[in-house]
């Protein structure tokens, strides 16, 4: 596998050789710097540890200084560790989106957009309960019962109820990369990618 962190810039659309308008999003990938290698000897595990963006070191933890002095760099907002690393990267390297080709076939990882407290019908997709005729008022919405008094005489694990909707950490797979701009790190990427407008993500092969 090989990845790099990125921020989602925003979407927009082109249109493909066929003439269909085709949604893409923005990424602005890396460049990252290869702040840890681990092997399998030393860590029982082999990955790549890159980093992105450059953090104030009055804002780093003396730990983050000397951690990130070993790969001669200064300290780093964003850190994602790779597993199984299929490029050969050394301590203070740097990733580009070089290692994209326009085409490949690429995994998303974001964290989704926060929705607050809702609902069943809008966090779970309940229809709601009966009509909105006979004296209904206002139980359309309601989830309805969520348990017998008799029997169970409780409320089973796991009930779909209302509460707190977003901000979970989401896979999109089955997306390709459009176009490269190297000269401005961006790589357009098919499709939708979670999360809001510069917020990070992470682009896997």
């Amino acid at each position: 596998m090989k990845g790099i962190i990125g921020k989602k810039i925003g979407m927009t659309s082109i249109f493909g050789q066929d003439g269909k308008q085709i949604a893409c999003t923005i990424i602005e990938a890396g460049p990252c710097t290869v702040t840890q290698v681990k092997t399998l000897e030393i860590d029982g595990y082999s990955a790549v540890q890159l980093a992105l963006g450059d953090k104030k070191e009055k804002h780093s933890t003396k730990s983050e200084i000397n951690h990130y002095a070993k790969a001669q760099t200064a300290p780093k907002r964003f850190v994602k560790e790779f597993r199984n690393y299929s490029l050969e990267k050394a301590l203070g390297e740097t990733v580009t989106l070089d290692i994209f080709e326009e085409g490949d076939a690429i995994e998303v990882v974001g964290t989704t957009k926060g929705k607050g407290f809702q609902g069943v019908v809008k966090r779970h997709g309940f229809s709601g309960v009966g009509e909105a005729t006979h004296g209904q008022h206002d139980r359309s919405r309601a989830p309805g019962s969520i348990g017998g008094s008799s029997y169970p005489a409780r409320v089973f694990k796991g009930m779909r109820m209302a509460g707190r909707m977003g901000s979970d950490r989401v896979k999109t797979k089955g997306l390709t990369v459009l176009k490269l701009f190297p000269e401005k790190n961006y790589v357009l990427v098919s499709g939708s990618v979670p999360g809001n407008n510069g917020s990070i993500v992470l682009i896997q092969k």
